[in-house]
């Protein structure tokens, strides 16, 4: 599976292989990542980002790219429980990342693509969310509108509309960042994973393998913190989606979300002169699903029977962490520690979120004067919203722990997968991930290193994924995705 994004040739970036010190060191080169380096450069600041595996490798480079402030049904969920300010707080923010993320595309080249975004429903369930969501939309000053007609191939019960949002190439973006941060003065350095962070006067040490830097601030930019301080693995839910660019028979003219489960994205792309659909949806859990591989099947079966879609050029998955309290974490990862800070939590929304959490982070560290964060916090009293969900969250955590160990207890050691196919076994009383990929059959420990859940196979993607907090290994071990920093042991 390959994004159809990251399917093109890219720059090659050194790696980090030595001992450097500078004064901002960035965690992650996602879109986040990015942008903040960016800003920090320009405000004088020496920066060096790393990234664990190639610029936009993650969320970024297999998201399906709409930037928009018209979200799903997101204002309608911030609003339950919490006040209309800060709602319109959070709208205020997206709005100033979407004005400065369309400005740096003008300014650079990347090419935006002018589009409406509608959120629709085909049941009675997802009318009444978009019609929740059309109240509070309007009551912060957004022009939503309310529509019965669309261009969709199918029925629908109704769809609200917001006008002049866009959708873009995302990796185009992601180079033309690092090239502006390098222009700027900053530093990027790929396939460098940060395994540790100490603090040392006057700052943090972020090591990786190959080298360290030491700096007087330091952001973790990653989807997931890969710092366990601060809990944020027990404050995000971790989501993987599935998406698909397929050749045509109806092509929109808009970028479409259903309010409806299973969720659907809809837009179109040019690729190669000619017109391409691309879908997105039918998210779970990371790890929780009996079969990944049918969940992107469901997928391309709705894009066929509903959007007269034919040929699929590409398939990929990614992943996104929703928040507790449904608002983004941006500032300190503990509380009054201003050396290290944390973005993340943007719930699929990251093209408005990133720039405006950039932005924050920026002017916490220059001193600048900050635009209103009461919508980005990483330690803010509305948190305690999110306590029940928060709960119910972290008590499946612990089901799917006792149930990991439970049934790698009573597993056999006759298992040999079939090519393509994992399965968790044991060897006495130690829990064996074992899978056969490309005819190599591979052995690694079950045993995720983060909180020591037990991977599951994921038959898509040919990975291990950990159902506690998201991490993704590789047949082979090796670390896909965060939060652990270390890759499942060898046997």
């Amino acid at each position: 599976m390959t994004s159809l994004w990251l399917d093109r040739p890219r720059p090659t970036r050194p790696t980090l292989d030595d001992d450097v010190a500078c004064d901002v060191a960035v965690v992650g080169a996602g879109v986040t990542g990015l942008v903040t380096a960016l800003l920090l450069a320009r405000a004088g600041r020496s920066v060096v980002l790393l990234e664990a595996r190639t610029a936009g490798a993650a969320t970024t480079g297999n998201t399906t790219a709409k930037v928009s402030l018209l979200q799903g049904t997101k204002l309608s969920r911030i609003r339950r429980g919490r006040s209309e300010d800060l709602v319109r707080s959070y709208v205020d923010a997206n709005r100033r990342g979407q004005d400065w993320l369309r400005g740096f595309c003008l300014d650079h080249g990347v090419p935006v693509d002018d589009q409406a975004a509608l959120t629709y429903a085909t049941g009675r369930s997802g009318e009444k969310q978009i019609r929740r969501e059309l109240e509070v939309a309007q009551q912060v000053g957004l022009p939503v509108e309310w529509t019965d007609e669309t261009e969709l191939p199918f029925a629908i019960r109704g769809a609200i509309r917001l006008g002049d949002q866009f959708q873009m190439h995302p990796v185009e973006l992601v180079d033309a960042l690092a090239q502006a941060l390098i222009d700027a003065g900053g530093q990027l350095f790929e396939h460098s994973r940060v395994r540790r962070v100490r603090h040392e006067s006057p700052g943090v040490r972020a090591e990786t393998e190959a080298g360290s830097v030491t700096a007087c601030h330091l952001i973790i930019a990653t989807s997931m913190p890969i710092l366990d301080r601060g809990g944020f693995f027990a404050r995000l839910v971790p989501q993987r989606s599935y998406a698909a660019a397929l050749r045509p028979g109806w092509v929109p003219d808009a970028m479409y979300l259903s309010a409806d489960s299973p969720s659907h994205s809809i837009r179109r792309v040019d690729h190669d002169g000619a017109p391409l659909l691309l879908v997105g949806g039918h998210g779970h859990v990371t790890g929780r699903t009996s079969s990944e591989a049918k969940q992107l099947a469901g997928l391309l079966d709705w894009a066929r029977t509903e959007l007269s879609a034919t040929e699929v050029t590409h398939t990929w998955s990614a992943q996104d962490h929703g928040p507790a309290a449904e608002l983004p974490y941006v500032g300190p990862l503990l509380p009054h520690d201003g050396h290290i800070l944390v973005a993340t939590g943007f719930d699929k929304w990251g093209f408005t979120n990133a720039p405006a959490a950039a932005e924050l982070l920026t002017a916490q560290i220059t001193g600048a004067t900050q635009p209103d964060s009461a919508a980005m916090s990483s330690w803010s009293p509305w948190e305690a919203t999110g306590l029940p969900k928060a709960l119910v969250a972290n008590g499946s955590v612990g089901f799917q722990m006792a149930r990991g160990w439970l049934d790698a207890a009573v597993a056999t050691d006759d298992d040999r997968p079939e090519e393509g196919e994992g399965v968790v076994t044991r060897r006495g009383l130690a829990p064996i991930a074992r899978c056969t990929v490309a005819g190599e059959t591979r052995e690694v420990s079950a045993v995720c290193p983060h909180l020591h859940g037990i991977v599951t196979w994921n038959d898509a993607e040919k990975s291990w994924d950990c159902p506690l907090h998201g991490s993704r290994f590789a047949p082979d071990g090796s670390v896909l995705e965060g939060p652990t920093t270390e890759p499942l042991r060898q046997i």
